[in-house]
């Protein structure tokens, strides 16, 4: 019998949830990205997090953030080059409720125990 999958920590759901080019038609091909997927780009990429320090927020192993960054950064760039819509949903995440010291700042509800928000 096979591990249950550990839920992953979400500081916040994303703005947007569905990208696509400009002149795009309904039938283009959509790639799904989910939501835990959407949240190793957000805090590597845009908060400039190191793996393990993602694994800390996410409350999930290092190899297995390593894992779902690959697996969205080839996402992403599938949709940006080969012209795809993007939609961002599903994944095994909880929200964070904001009461760990680790929050991310800018996109959590403990901003006000961050010394970048003081």
């Amino acid at each position: 019998m096979s591990r249950p999958r550990k839920w992953r920590r979400v500081c916040n759901l994303p703005f947007s949830t569905e990208f696509r080019p400009v002149d795009c038609e309904e039938s283009h091909e959509i790639i799904v990205m989910s939501v835990d997927e959407y949240e190793t780009i957000r805090l590597i990429d845009l908060q400039e997090m190191t793996q393990e320090e993602c694994s800390v927020q996410m409350d999930i192993a290092r190899t297995t953030v390593q894992r779902i960054y690959n697996e969205a950064r080839k996402k992403l760039a599938d949709a940006v080059v080969n012209g795809k819509i993007l939609r961002i949903e599903g994944g095994d995440y909880k929200i964070c409720e904001g009461f760990r010291v680790s929050c991310a700042c800018e996109q959590c509800r403990h901003e006000n125990e961050c010394e970048e928000c003081k």
